[in-house]
């Protein structure tokens, strides 16, 4: 389901009233941030920004004479204005006090731009109002999923991880096959990790070369009309020593419990809680290095952060991972991740590859 002009401009509205809420009240907003000029007016170009104002019929989206055909397709319902320097160009349009993203915009630029208008900064106004997804939003999502877990199915069909290729011949091949069934790009680097490099949560693969009783952590995903897929499945080479099921079944347990704490209104940190008190009641709360998932949408990490460190409540319509972890130095580890959505009556699941542990 493609995202519309309709989309687009029912975002700008909410955006609006936030606005008018802002402390002090905005004018408008100066979006600089590509993702957010996604998100609120379509537009895919790599040069552009978007005025929202607090009177509609203000809005601009500024971008540079490469685009020109592009943005009429893709923001037909806002004016345009073609000038290379677009944020210099929005501003000279906006009356009043105008916002600008402070974690978008450099301080060289606010120090060029500021004789333009009377600046206000303002954090994450778009990126929360992107924590909720809309129904477009979520079946784009899904396809991303569905992608991802065709190419990965094939991958294993054709028995492409075995002992002998190495772990950047996987990835690559998962990559493609990801092209093959429908997607527009891959959502970040593939992670292949095998034996004592699965213990390295974001290793990158290498010409390392599998080898019988390895595990093989595989951390991908696709991006489909700019929405992003996250999922990790780890296998074992062979048949699966003791210390491997043990491990393996603690994360799974782990996965299970942040899994059924997603619901809405729940504090981000106690969903964590809840996987985290899974791996450190089996005594390997120390190899659980990092937080237990992210937002995921228009980009591969965003709000909110389910961890330690996260702050505030999950909302109903949020797509987050849940992707526990346990890594033990020098023999290998294991990391089980799914994409979700969060649901009043329980959590949709959007990557559904087994979780069982495969023996290849």
């Amino acid at each position: 389901m493609p995202q519309t002009i309709t989309d687009h401009a029912r975002r700008r509205d909410t955006l609006r009233a936030a606005l008018a809420s802002h402390d002090p009240a905005l004018d408008a907003l100066l979006v600089t941030d590509l993702d957010n000029v996604r998100y609120l007016a379509g537009f895919t170009g790599s040069n552009g920004a978007l005025l929202v104002a607090a009177d509609p019929a203000a809005d601009a989206i500024a971008t540079d004479g490469r685009y020109l055909t592009q943005v009429a397709e893709q923001s037909g319902d806002l004016r345009a204005i073609i000038e290379r320097d677009v944020a210099k160009a929005l501003l000279a349009e906006a009356d009043g006090t105008v916002g600008f993203e402070a974690t978008a915009l450099s301080y060289a630029d606010h120090a060029r731009l500021a004789p333009e208008a009377r600046l206000v900064p303002t954090t994450r106004l778009v990126e929360k109002l992107r924590e909720v997804k809309d129904d477009g939003e979520i079946e784009l999502l899904r396809r991303a999923c569905a992608i991802s877990d065709q190419a990965l199915g094939a991958l294993v069909e054709e028995g492409a991880i075995r002992p002998g290729a190495t772990e950047a011949q996987v990835a690559r091949r998962l990559e493609n096959l990801m092209y093959e069934f429908g997607a527009e790009a891959v959502a970040f680097e593939t992670i292949v990790a095998a034996g004592a490099n699965s213990a390295i949560p974001h290793h990158r693969p290498t010409d390392a070369v599998l080898a019988a009783g390895d595990f093989v952590k595989i951390d991908f995903g696709a991006r489909f009309r700019g929405y992003h897929a996250d999922e990790t499945r780890t296998f074992v080479l062979g048949e699966p020593a003791a210390w491997q099921r043990e491990i393996y079944d603690v994360v799974r347990a782990a996965q299970t419990a942040g899994r059924e704490a997603l619901v809405p209104g729940a504090d981000v940190r106690a969903i964590d809680g809840a996987a985290r008190a899974v791996i450190e009641a089996a005594g390997y709360g120390e190899q659980f290095l990092h937080g237990l998932g992210h937002g995921v949408g228009v980009q591969i990490h965003e709000a909110p952060t389910l961890g330690k460190l996260g702050s505030g409540t999950l909302s109903d319509g949020a797509v987050v991972t849940v992707e526990p972890g346990v890594y033990l130095p020098g023999r290998g580890g294991v990391r089980i991740e799914d994409t979700l959505v969060v649901r009043a009556d329980g959590p949709e699941l959007l990557t559904r590859t087994t979780k069982d542990l495969i023996a290849l």
